[in-house]
């Protein structure tokens, strides 16, 4: 059966005519974009060209029951740390560690009559770098994955600090679980952490945390 094509443009609005023109455009883009990403991702075995990102990858035992158990959680709350005050002492340690001695920090007088808090506040890092200790995950005793050979921080995505954390304030953590990856010899496993400031409808950091655990 022999196959045609219609133009339709003689009998479209100048209008529509131009949305469609965009539209042609963006799809072709998307297309060259798409051989470009296939190309990239492509080795050359026996003579044939095989898309390496679509090589499965094999799991351990221990590994794919972890995947299949965090897979029908994805979405939940699967985590709620213990309250952790953060006091000035704190603060100030953190402040000698990184030398960012700023007033807003550590200079209790002036902050009480300057800040716009009237008090101190903890360091963006300072509250960031508490999440391993918020989400119960530096206990080795109560480790997250007791299979796992080593479990390594790959990182973190889309960091915020909606609101202040306050000399005094008590924070606690909740993990979220939004992704899990297969990878090589393992799973990259991604959290949306809250750190709540108690009292405070706001929380002090949100972050989403990438760990990737091999076994």
């Amino acid at each position: 059966m022999e196959k045609f094509a219609v133009d339709f443009t003689p009998w479209m609005s100048p209008t529509i005519r131009d949305y469609y023109s965009l539209f042609i455009k963006k799809a072709n883009n998307n297309r060259a974009q798409l051989r470009s990403w296939v190309k990239e991702y492509s080795i050359l075995k026996d003579g044939k060209t095989v898309n390496i990102a679509q090589k499965p990858i094999q799991l351990s035992p221990d590994a794919r029951e972890l995947f299949l158990t965090l897979q029908l959680q994805i979405g939940e709350e699967v985590h709620v740390g213990d309250w952790l005050t953060v006091d000035q002492d704190r603060i100030d340690q953190f402040a000698e560690v990184t030398e960012d001695r700023q007033w807003l920090h550590n200079d209790v007088e002036k902050a009480e009559k300057e800040s716009p808090f009237k008090t101190t506040i903890a360091h963006g890092f300072l509250t960031l770098s508490l999440l391993p200790r918020l989400t119960d995950s530096v206990n080795p005793d109560k480790p997250l994955y007791p299979d796992a050979k080593m479990t390594v921080n790959y990182g973190l995505n889309q960091v915020r600090f909606p609101y202040p954390v306050k000399t005094g304030s008590v924070i606690r953590a909740h993990s979220r679980l939004i992704k899990v990856t297969p990878i090589k010899r393992g799973l990259e496993i991604e959290k949306e952490i809250s750190v709540e400031i108690k009292n405070t409808r706001r929380p002090g950091c949100v972050a989403v945390s990438v760990v990737r655990v091999y076994f």
